[in-house]
C-alpha cells in the first residue's frame, strides 16, 4: 500500500507535460463531466465513477442529480453576484470541462461588461478552452492554467482579464474537496481572498462528510483508489470555516439545492437520455459570503 501511494503522490505532482492529456488515470474533471452527461471523458473516467457511485446514495442517478445540483447552483450564485451584488468581474477556480450556461455566459446575460477569468490544470479544458473564450464585446473571457494550490501563480496571471483594484467573486465550485488538510486549503483560500479588496465575494460548494455520511465516505474511498488526487470530505462546520472574516449571506452553510432556490435557473437541466434520480439527497454544501 505504502509503495502505491507514493507512486500515486509523484503522480499526481508530476502529471502528464501541460497540453497532454493522460488518458491512463481518472480526473476529476472529466468524471464530473460524465456525471453532467458530457462527452469529454474517457473509459478510465467512467469506469471509475460507476464502480464508486455504486454507493453513492441512490446510485450512480444520485451522484448525476448532485452534479446538476452543484451546477445549478453556480448558475443561481452568478446571477445573484451580478444582478443583487453587482459583481462584474469572476475568478473561476476549478472550472472543469466547458459546458452550457458557463460563467460568462450566465453573467453577461444580465450585465454584458462582465469580465471572466476561468482556471484548471487539466488539459481537456484547455483543448476545449476556445468554448469558454466567446464573451460579448462589451466584457471578456479568458482560460489560464492553473492549480488552486498555486494561489500565487493564478493571481500574477489575472491581468488584463481582471483588475484586482476592482471587487472580484471568487469562485470555488467543487474545488476544494481536491485539496487536502495537509496542504492547507484554509491558507490557500485566505491569499485569495487577501488578494482581492473589500467588496469581493467568495462562494464555496463542497462535498459533505454529514449527509449520508456511510455511504458519501465509502464513495470517497472508493474514488481515492483510482485518482491521482484525494476526496476529501469536510462538514458544515469546516466549510464555513473557508469564509473567516468575511460575511456569510443568507441563508448560510446549507445542500447546494437549498441556497436561494427562488433564483431563476431556467436551461439548467439534465442531460437527455441520462438518468438522474428524482428527490435525491444532495451531499454538497454550498455557501456565499463578501469581504467586508
Amino acid at each position: 500500500m505504502a509503495k502505491r501511494s507514493t507512486t500515486r503522490a509523484a503522480r499526481a505532482r508530476s502529471g502528464p507535460e501541460p497540453g497532454i492529456i493522460d488518458t491512463s488515470v481518472p480526473h476529476p474533471a472529466r468524471i464530473y463531466d460524465y456525471l453532467l452527461g458530457g462527452t469529454d471523458n474517457f473509459d478510465v473516467d467512467r469506469s471509475a465513477a460507476d464502480r464508486a457511485f455504486a454507493a453513492f446514495p441512490d446510485g450512480l442517478p444520485g451522484a448525476r442529480a448532485n452534479a446538476l445540483a452543484n451546477r445549478r447552483f453556480l448558475v443561481r450564485v452568478v446571477r445573484f453576484l451580478v444582478a443583487e451584488a453587482g459583481i462584474r468581474q469572476f475568478l473561476d477556480i476549478g472550472s472543469g470541462v466547458p459546458t452550457a450556461n458557463n460563467v460568462h455566459q450566465v453573467a453577461q446575460r444580465v450585465a454584458p461588461e462582465t469580465r471572466v477569468l476561468y482556471v484548471d490544470h487539466d488539459p481537456i479544458v484547455l483543448a476545449h478552452a476556445h468554448q469558454l473564450l466567446e464573451s460579448t464585446p462589451e466584457g471578456a473571457s479568458r482560460y489560464v492554467m492553473g492549480d488552486l494550490r498555486e494561489p500565487g501563480s493564478i493571481l500574477r496571471n489575472v491581468e488584463p482579464t481582471l483588475d484586482l483594484s476592482e471587487p472580484v467573486a471568487i469562485l470555488l465550485c467543487g474545488v476544494l474537496h481536491f485539496v487536502a488538510d495537509g496542504e492547507g486549503p484554509y491558507g490557500l483560500v485566505s491569499q485569495l481572498v487577501e488578494a482581492v479588496p473589500s467588496g469581493s465575494w467568495l462562494a464555496v460548494s463542497h462535498l459533505a462528510s454529514d449527509v449520508r455520511a456511510d455511504e458519501v465516505a465509502k464513495t470517497a474511498a472508493m474514488l481515492n483508489e483510482s485518482l491521482s488526487t484525494s476526496v476529501v470530505l469536510r462538514d458544515g462546520d469546516a466549510v464555513a470555516g473557508f469564509f473567516n472574516e468575511l460575511v456569510i449571506a443568507d441563508p448560510g452553510v446549507v445542500p447546494v439545492d437549498q441556497w436561494r432556490p427562488d433564483i431563476d435557473e431556467a436551461g439548467v437541466g439534465p442531460t437527455p437520455g441520462v438518468e438522474v434520480a428524482e428527490g435525491a439527497d444532495v451531499a454538497l454544501h454550498g455557501a456565499v459570503g463578501s469581504k467586508p
